[in-house]
């Protein structure tokens, strides 16, 4: 099965981004772990200085992935702490995350 290509948007709090940079730079060992066995792929974030978060990875089903993930104690620890850093999320940015639909790709 070929993976699929998967890019969605969030929104970093201004006043949050140094902070939110300096927390991506250490990611727990347990859940970069979690990630990859939930399924998560060529994972990347992207931060434009506006606080536009572009996030891509690769998976077989993002659905499942998502819920693998869902099901760890370590996202759980995760997205609580992540929470206070993005806009319009109501403390949840794991659920924020909805695919943008493909238009093109080079391969």
């Amino acid at each position: 099965m070929e993976r699929k290509r998967v890019c969605f948007l969030l929104k970093v709090r201004q006043d949050r981004l140094e902070e939110y940079k300096l927390r991506h730079q250490a990611v727990w060992p347990d859940m970069r772990d979690a990630l990859r066995e939930s399924g998560w792929h060529n994972y990347s974030l992207f931060l434009r200085e506006d606080g536009l978060l572009v996030g891509y990875l690769e998976t077989d089903d993002f659905e499942a992935a998502q819920e693998r993930m869902a099901r760890t104690e370590v996202n759980a620890r995760w997205q609580a702490e992540m929470a206070p850093y993005f806009e319009d999320l109501d403390d949840r940015p794991d659920e924020g995350m909805r695919p943008l639909p493909e238009v093109f790709h080079l391969d």
